[in-house]
C-alpha cells in the first residue's frame, strides 16, 4: 500500500444494544470495521486504509448508526503510531504490515 495515500485511524464506537435495532447496528458497524481493520478490543478497531476506502467506510458507518443513540469516535493518527504502540497483557501487536485477506 502507498504510505502516500493511506491513513493510520484508530475507531471507537457505542451503539445502544438496549433494543433489536441497535443489536442489529451494532453487528453492522463491527462488519464496516472489520472490512478495513483489525479488532483490537470489543469496539475498537485500527484501521490502515486508503484515503478513498476510508471515505466509503466513513459513509458507510453514517448510514449504518442512529445518530441520537450511538456514537463512532474517529482518531487520525501519524503514519506509524500503530507500531510505536505500547501494549499489556492480553493484547499483542496487530499485524499491519500484513495483507488483510478476506
Amino acid at each position: 500500500m502507498d504510505c502516500e495515500l493511506t491513513v493510520e485511524l484508530l475507531i471507537t464506537y457505542d451503539v445502544d444494544t438496549t433494543t433489536p435495532e441497535g443489536r442489529r447496528r451494532l453487528r453492522h458497524v463491527a462488519k464496516a470495521c472489520e472490512a478495513y481493520g483489525i479488532r483490537v478490543q470489543k469496539s475498537v478497531f485500527e484501521v490502515v486504509c486508503r484515503r478513498s476506502d476510508w471515505m466509503y467506510m466513513k459513509q458507510r458507518l453514517n448510514e449504518i448508526i442512529d445518530p441520537a443513540e450511538d456514537s463512532i469516535r474517529i482518531y487520525a493518527l501519524d503514519r506509524g503510531s500503530f507500531a510505536a504502540a505500547e501494549h499489556m497483557g492480553q493484547s499483542p501487536p496487530a499485524p499491519h504490515d500484513t495483507p488483510l485477506v478476506f
